[in-house]
C-alpha cells in the first residue's frame, strides 16, 4: 500500500532537487542530539534524539503503517479523497488524527500522513526514554527541545530558498512545523508556492494546513489572501509562505536572516 499523498492529476511536473535526494538533510545540525534514519517503503524519516533509538523508531513506524494501510484497505477513498471525509469513531487513532485534521483544514486525509507519522514516532520515542526529539518526514517535522531551534526553510528555486530561518521557543514545544510546496517534492499541492510553512502544536494539523495555504498560491499576488485563509483554522499559530521573489509571513513567527 503507498502512503503518500496522491492526486488524480498534477498541474505542473515538479523538479526533486535537493528534496529528492535529501541532501538538504546534510545541512541539519541539532548540538547534543545522535542522528539516525529510519526508511520503511515510502516513509523515510530523518531523526535525531537524545539516544540512538533506531529499532524502536522502526516499530513505531511499522506500527503506524498497520494501522494506516488496515484501514485503507476497508475504506480505499481515505487515500485518494482531495477533500475532507466524515469523522470515523470506528477508524484506528492515527486515522482518526488525520481525519480531523483535514476536516479542519478543509483538505483530504492523506495532506496529514507526513505529519501524522512524524509526531507518532516522535511522542514514542519521548515516551521510551528521550528527553529530545527531532522527527523529520519529507520536510514536515515534529520536534520536542529543551533549548532554542533554528529550522531553515528550504524552498526550491526561490532566490529565498536557505536564505531565511525560523527561530523556535523551547517554550513553543513540543511543535509541527510542517511545509508543503507546488515547486518541490512529490507531494500533491494545487498551487505554485516554493514553500508553504504553517506551525501548531499539532503536526497532523500544520501538515493539513500547510497543504491548504500553498493551495491558494497561483503567485506572488495571492500571498496576502492565502495567509488570510489558514490564519482562519483553528490550532494554527503561524505561517511563512514564499513564492519566488516575494515572502509573507503572519502569527507567532520569528524570521531570521541566515548569511
Amino acid at each position: 500500500m503507498v502512503l503518500k499523498k496522491t492526486a488524480r492529476e498534477r498541474k505542473q511536473q515538479k523538479k526533486p532537487g535537493d528534496y529528492h535526494s535529501r541532501t538538504y538533510r546534510h545541512r541539519t545540525e541539532a548540538a547534543g542530539l545522535v542522528p539516525f534514519c529510519v526508511t520503511v517503503r515510502e516513509t523515510d524519516l530523518h531523526i535525531m534524539a537524545s539516544l540512538d533509538l533506531t529499532d524502536e523508531a522502526r516499530h513505531l513506524v511499522l506500527q503506524a503503517r498497520s494501522q494506516l494501510e488496515g484501514y485503507i484497505d476497508r475504506y480505499p477513498a481515505f487515500l485518494t479523497a482531495l477533500a475532507p471525509l466524515p469523522l470515523d469513531p470506528t477508524a484506528p487513532p492515527l486515522a482518526r488524527t488525520m481525519l480531523a485534521a483535514a476536516a479542519t483544514a478543509q483538505v483530504g486525509p492523506m495532506a496529514a500522513v507526513a505529519g501524522a507519522i512524524a509526531e507518532y514516532v516522535g511522542q514514542g520515542l519521548l515516551a521510551a526514554g528521550a528527553d529530545e526529539v527531532i522527527v523529520e518526514n519529507g520536510g514536515d517535522i515534529f520536534m520536542s527541545r529543551r533549548q532554542e531551534c533554528l529550522v531553515r526553510i528550504f524552498a526550491g528555486a526561490s532566490p529565498l530558498s536557505d536564505k531565511v530561518a525560523l527561530r523556535i521557543a523551547p517554550e513553543r514545544m513540543p511543535l509541527g512545523v510542517c511545509c508543503s510546496s507546488g515547486t518541490v517534492g512529490h507531494s500533491l499541492s494545487l498551487g505554485c508556492a516554493d514553500a508553504a510553512i504553517v506551525l501548531s502544536r499539532s503536526t497532523p494539523l500544520a501538515d493539513a494546513a500547510a497543504t491548504t495555504l500553498g493551495n491558494k498560491v497561483q503567485g506572488p499576488a495571492d500571498l496576502h489572501a492565502a495567509l488570510a485563509t489558514v490564519q482562519a483554522i483553528p490550532g494554527v499559530f503561524g505561517a511563512v509562505v514564499i513564492c519566488q521573489e516575494q515572502l509573507g509571513a503572519w502569527g507567532d513567527v520569528l524570521l531570521e536572516p541566515l548569511g
